[in-house]
């Protein structure tokens, strides 16, 4: 009696032992499958959907799988919290992997990470990225996409997109961010799409650092931030100068907003800034209603602003309409507005900003209803700059809480 009740019982751990070890798909459920996120991400397959049920799941998710996609069945309803105790929200670290209509909130680096740099947690395990890349070692991750994702109160970035080419991050809202609400840093080429977002409240609503070659963003709303929108070189990471990015049909408007988080250098009050970039296209932006500076062009230690464009945008109604500020070290050259006016050589420095302190990033107010994915299919990552036009004044007001 007691040997086959033993014998039993080694089966019955044998059977388990093998299910823990199968790869579930197409589709898994949380909790209605498993209870936490992270449990379905680690028995999901290539190609599986992980469909997340409403709910606030305490945990921070890293996925390493190819082409999983983590949908959360309603966008405001499935939240995953930090708690202002974990560092990344969601960090991806295959190709292919999609993240969708969910919440991400309260972590003490990043909502949303997607990054190549992976060797023992890399910065999955807290790294603010800060170190020039060995691009040899950490080649860059190859295809993502954040879709319908509200990244709000996260102390970094809100979603971060570092190391990685051929990605779309759209339709998305970041707010609370002490550096940037969405950030692509260190790719070249890129082959990147940011498009249809809304970025408020954050210390600054989009930044692009040494993010060249096919690198575009098209239709978002950068307004209520301290600083709207950004592309700079930095030395700090991999692929310096900064070049060859598209910017079109975006509104960068009113970003002089002080209920929110303060970067380190406390700019305050620009709408465009551009340091030591170089051969940018800005085209059919509606930049109006900061008070600092509506478009400034700076250099970057010695890397000048060089042969940035700018066509048919509308830049009118801030305190000063454009700034050109290259330092003697690097002086800009070809630096073209509408064709007729170009700026050259040193210019004067920036003015300088009456920045108020900011506030903690967890103390930011909670963003307004977002919109639900749909259910028809996403369109392609293919981008078609050429459909977006001035916007007006109100785009995307009714995901915004801060008005122009």
């Amino acid at each position: 009696m007691r040997a086959s009740y033993i014998f039993a019982a080694l089966l019955l751990v044998a059977g388990c032992s093998s299910a823990a070890g199968a790869k579930l798909g197409p589709e898994i459920t949380v909790p209605g499958q498993f209870g936490t996120i992270q449990a379905a991400v680690d028995v999901a397959r290539e190609g599986a959907t992980i469909v997340v049920s409403p709910g606030v799941y305490k945990e921070s998710v890293r996925v390493g799988t190819r082409g999983v996609t983590i949908r959360g069945a309603q966008r405001d309803g499935v939240i995953i919290d930090g708690e202002v105790k974990r560092a990344n929200g969601i960090v991806v670290t295959a190709p292919e992997v999609s993240v969708q209509n969910l919440t991400v909130r309260n972590h003490t680096l990043n909502g949303v990470l997607v990054t190549g740099v992976s060797e023992n947690g890399g910065m999955g395990r807290g790294s603010n990225g800060y170190t020039r890349l060995d691009t040899q070692k950490f080649p860059p991750l190859q295809g993502f996409r954040v879709s319908y994702v509200t990244a709000s109160n996260n102390a970094l970035y809100g979603i971060y997109a570092f190391d990685a080419q051929h990605g779309v991050i759209e339709q998305s809202y970041a707010s609370g961010s002490a550096d940037s609400g969405f950030y692509v840093g260190q790719c070249k080429p890129c082959d990147i799409v940011v498009r249809g977002n809304v970025g408020e409240r954050n210390a600054v609503g989009y930044e692009g650092t040494n993010a060249s070659g096919r690198m575009f963003v098209l239709g978002n709303r950068f307004s209520g931030n301290r600083v709207g929108m950004t592309s700079n070189s930095d030395y700090q990471e991999a692929f310096v100068p900064q070049e060859d990015a598209t910017f079109i049909g975006n509104l960068v408007s009113g970003n002089s907003e002080a209920r929110s988080p303060a970067q380190a250098d406390g700019a305050f009050g620009l709408g465009v800034g551009i340091a030591g970039g170089t051969g940018n296209l800005f085209s059919r932006n509606l930049v109006t209603g900061n008070p600092g500076a509506g478009v400034a062009l700076g250099s970057s230690e010695d890397l000048a602003p060089l042969d940035n464009r700018f066509e048919g945008n509308v830049i009118a109604g801030n305190g000063q309409d454009v700034v050109y500020a290259a330092s003697k070290r690097a002086p800009g050259r070809n630096n073209c507005f509408d064709r007729e006016r170009c700026y050259e050589g040193v210019g004067d420095p920036l003015p300088k900003a009456s920045a108020p302190g900011g506030i903690p990033f967890n103390q930011v107010a909670a963003p307004p209803p977002q919109p639900e994915m749909p259910s028809d299919p996403l369109p392609d990552k293919a981008p078609d700059a050429e459909k977006y036009e001035v916007p007006r004044e109100d785009l995307f007001d009714d995901r915004a809480a801060v008005r122009s």
